[in-house]
């Protein structure tokens, strides 16, 4: 099984193949009369290869990939009845949300697995507007695969600056020759050792070609999400001239996608803002990293919303409550050291509090480490830490391959690249990190609880690249 995007996806991605938009999006959920949202990790069918094409056995929330999209207001509580009808238990992880540490939904740090047949009560208060996602922390690097996942969107207050905001949630599955998911290489040592499980069918929405309608001249918030388990995505907006508005749900000051091209890790969220042309067009929406090849389009038609003005260079969001003054003269410094892998220098690392060398660790299934340890919850916490103190931690990659380093119930601020000062202010849940790289970055550890930091490509997560710091 080839683990690039085939040739006969690419001729298939070339035709498409036109499907009514309203099918195409992602259900929205809606509250009970008691205010409770009910959510169902269960199995579901989708079109992965084709539409109309052979039905894949799925897992997904209410049985569909995506899950429904959850909407909430900015500050208010999202409470979610959940409940598991899978054959393996399960929880569900907030990606991205500041929340309150017993509703983080890792397994064995903040909550039992949630068991088959059981239920958990989520409370999920939000105090960040902007693009976000849910997902399991409970074998996520299979899960995931499965397609168990769902966008949660978390309102800005006021009127806004937009028609309509538009989800893309970007994946790639690996299918079989009978189109279903191929499940025989899931936990594969290969794809743990090297870049992660990749795929050979790029979807947005689950959907093997979407287009998306829209009216000329429309202004369209774009949220992009990169939900592959593994993946880093490299797409091209050829023709919209996006501004890029938030990034991981953080407001940024708005900028011009540079080259038009957005490179996205494995559990980032990018915001854009395009005005579409008031004539008729079709907007190809490109991966190029080895292509490129059209993912999906937009297609502009019917009547046009006439606009006086162009779209403004200055147009922002509203500022999220995220802590950002930093105190670095008593900052706590924690070292980050990524190592193992295929083709890397790690020759032993701690496993279990007992020192073991490459062999050892192969056979129990981790091959990477932080700081020398192939972690899980059971080592000691990587950092305690006093709430309210600046923690700076320089990451590096000492490793061939890229790694995504998601930080649990914070955001933190990139202060510098291989020595160089990232002067643009951007605050982010993940950061994308390229072998021999070493990119430092600070939080305020406003937040109490058990933490988890680890890499996003969820197979290197398992085999060893994970840890837990606590704020007190």
């Amino acid at each position: 099984m080839t683990t690039g995007l085939s040739l006969a996806r690419r001729h298939f991605l070339a035709g498409g193949a036109a499907v009514g938009a309203a099918a195409l999006l992602p259900r929205r959920a809606f509250a009970g009369p008691d205010g409770w949202r009910e959510l169902t990790a269960r199995p579901g069918k989708a079109s992965l290869w084709e539409e109309g094409g052979p039905l894949a056995d799925i897992w997904g929330y209410d049985g569909g990939v995506p899950g429904p999209v959850l909407r909430i207001p900015q500050g208010e509580t999202l409470k979610v009845r959940f409940r598991n009808h899978l054959e393996q238990p399960t929880t569900v992880h907030w990606h991205g949300i500041r929340i309150d540490n017993r509703y983080d939904g890792v397994a064995g740090l903040t909550q039992d697995p949630v068991e088959p047949g059981a239920e958990f009560e989520y409370l999920v208060r939000a105090p960040d507007a902007g693009t976000y996602w849910y997902h399991p922390h409970n074998r996520s690097w299979e899960q995931l695969a499965r397609g168990l996942y769902g966008v949660l969107i978390v309102e800005e207050p006021g009127a806004k600056a937009y028609d309509r905001d538009v989800v893309f949630a970007f994946d790639d599955w690996r299918l079989d020759d009978e189109r279903q998911i191929d499940t025989a290489s899931l936990g594969a040592m290969h794809d743990w050792a090297h870049a992660g499980r990749l795929g050979n069918v790029l979807t947005v929405n689950a959907r093997p070609y979407l287009r998306e309608s829209a009216r000329p001249g429309e202004r369209l918030r774009l949220r992009i999400l990169n939900t592959a388990n593994a993946r880093v995505l490299n797409l091209r907006f050829a023709g919209l001239a996006p501004r890029v508005i938030a990034l991981d749900g953080q407001p940024v000051a708005p900028r011009l996608l540079e080259e038009e091209t957005l490179r996205i890790a494995p559990s980032q969220r990018c915001d854009l803002i395009v005005d579409l042309p008031q004539e008729e067009q079709v907007f190809k929406i490109d991966e190029v990293s080895r292509g490129p090849f059209t993912a999906c389009e937009i297609v502009a038609a019917g009547p046009a919303i006439e606009r006086t003005a162009a779209l403004p260079a200055d147009i922002a969001l509203p500022a999220n409550p995220v802590p950002k003054a930093f105190d670095m003269r008593d900052a706590l410094s924690v070292d980050l050291l990524m190592e193992g892998g295929a083709m890397g220098g790690m020759r032993e690392a701690m496993l279990h509090g007992e020192r073991k060398g490459m062999r050892e660790l192969v056979e129990a299934g981790r091959m990477w480490s932080f700081n020398g340890i192939a972690g899980s919850h059971h080592d000691a916490a990587l950092f305690k830490v006093a709430r309210g103190r600046t923690v700076r931690i320089p990451i590096v990659n000492d490793t061939r391959w890229p790694h995504a380093i998601h930080v649990h119930g914070h955001h933190f601020r990139v202060l510098s690249r291989n020595g160089e000062e990232v002067t643009r202010e951007e605050w982010r849940d993940t950061v994308l990190t390229d072998p021999e790289e070493r990119v430092e970055i600070a939080f305020v550890a406003d937040n109490p609880g058990k933490w988890m930091v680890h890499c996003h490509m969820l197979e290197h997560q398992a085999a060893g690249m994970m840890a837990w710091f606590e704020v007190t």
